[in-house]
């Protein structure tokens, strides 16, 4: 399929341009409020709605690596309560970036399985696209 893109090549890393090591899944979620204004006016059994705030979040998960400066910076982040400018996307120039607060960050050591994280990356201000690559 021309111009599909393989979640594979799809990478979040830090401000510094430190790619988050041993990264499997991420998640780029987006969502807007809405807005009710209905009113007396507007039909009365429908409700009217408008756009309010958006935001944005990444869900981001992986099997820790033993000395990652990705991973360490965003640690140190989440410890000292710093924001982070974190991107997702991929070598070709898609994707996106912005400031973000970490919000959960927990570590799984399972009898049976590799040491993994988690991590949530709430945006705070504006996600903005990157301008990509030309072809």
């Amino acid at each position: 399929m021309a111009g599909a893109k393989r979640g594979l090549n799809v990478l979040v890393s830090t401000g510094e341009g430190q790619v988050l090591g041993g990264q499997r899944g991420a998640t780029l979620n987006r969502g807007s409020e809405t807005l009710d204004v209905s009113n007396k006016a507007t039909g009365g059994a429908w409700k009217e709605f408008i756009t309010g705030a958006k935001e944005w979040s990444i869900d981001c998960d992986g099997i820790l690596i033993d000395g990652d400066s990705a991973f360490t910076a965003l640690e140190t982040a989440f410890l000292s309560g710093t924001i982070v400018k974190v991107k997702i996307g991929d070598d070709a120039g898609w994707g996106y970036q912005g400031n973000a607060i970490i919000t959960d960050f927990p570590i799984e050591a399972p009898y049976d399985d590799a040491l993994s994280y988690t991590v949530t990356l709430q945006g705070t201000g504006e996600l903005s696209k990157l301008a990509g690559k030309a072809k």
